[in-house]
């Protein structure tokens, strides 16, 4: 049996990187997948993927920077599919900004996309648990930067520091419900949207991973394949009872110094 037979999942900014590789990991754990994001190509493409190697997966159209499509996505899925067990919230903004230049439409758009999209999305999916007084589970996807970060990600962090306190706050408030929900802080990743964000920000040409793993202590960039397995752990029932964890999954050691 797959760690997640039958269950029903849905996550959120996934239809690339991190999320499509979860979304791809559950399937072969054996769930039923819908992954929602804002551009229909990549989504009915990656869905397409999923289909041809068997699996039963949709695509559902939201932008998570607005709360009411945050809810809707969770909507479809129980319309479709009758109901959610899992949510994951892989979305996210990585838009650079220090405390000195954010805009507040930078920040605004920071709260959006990593705290305000992911809270509504889990108000919708606890909803339709506890209607059915059925147990759930939720991994917020966050970032080792929530501990403080770089000074160019002043509104990231904020943001996603706020996700793990709503990771926490979440997850005391219904553990009762059997509803348990965590989160992992991420290391840097070689995603899709990563090597955007270091063309665009920083400046960087074809051989920035191979760069930036001669100055990472493994040797190299953790990859979205990795985040998947243990994302699909702690949505399963393997995860046992652990509920409000927000687990670093990172190659540098949170107070270690040199």
């Amino acid at each position: 049996m797959g760690l997640l037979d039958d269950k029903v999942v849905l996550v959120n900014g996934g239809s690339q990187g991190v999320g499509a590789a979860v979304a791809r990991a559950a399937v072969r754990a054996g769930a039923v997948v819908a992954v929602s994001g804002r551009r229909a190509e990549p989504g009915e493409a990656l869905v397409a993927e999923l289909t041809a190697a068997g699996g039963r997966a949709l695509y559902v159209r939201a932008d998570l920077s607005e709360a009411e499509e945050a809810k809707a996505a969770v909507t479809e899925v129980v319309r479709v599919f009758g109901r959610i067990d899992c949510l994951v919230n892989s979305a996210g903004l990585t838009s650079r900004g220090t405390l000195l230049d954010t805009t507040p439409e930078l920040f605004d758009a920071h709260i959006a996309v990593n705290l305000r999209g992911p809270f509504f999305a889990m108000q919708a999916a606890v909803a339709d648990m506890l209607a059915r007084e059925a147990p759930g589970t939720i991994v917020n996807i966050i970032t080792s930067s929530a501990h403080g970060g770089q000074p160019f990600l002043a509104p990231y962090v904020a943001a996603k520091a706020g996700l793990a306190g709503l990771t926490r706050n979440a997850a005391h408030a219904h553990r009762w419900d059997r509803i348990r929900i965590n989160g992992l802080n991420i290391g840097w990743t070689a995603t899709e949207g990563e090597d955007a964000t270091q063309r665009a920000f920083h400046g960087a040409g074809d051989d920035w991973r191979e760069q930036a793993a001669a100055r990472l202590p493994m040797g190299r960039l953790g990859r979205p394949d990795e985040i998947a397995d243990v994302v699909v752990l702690l949505l399963s029932d393997r995860s046992g009872v652990v509920t409000g964890s927000v687990i670093d999954w990172d190659q540098n050691v949170l107070g270690g110094l040199d």
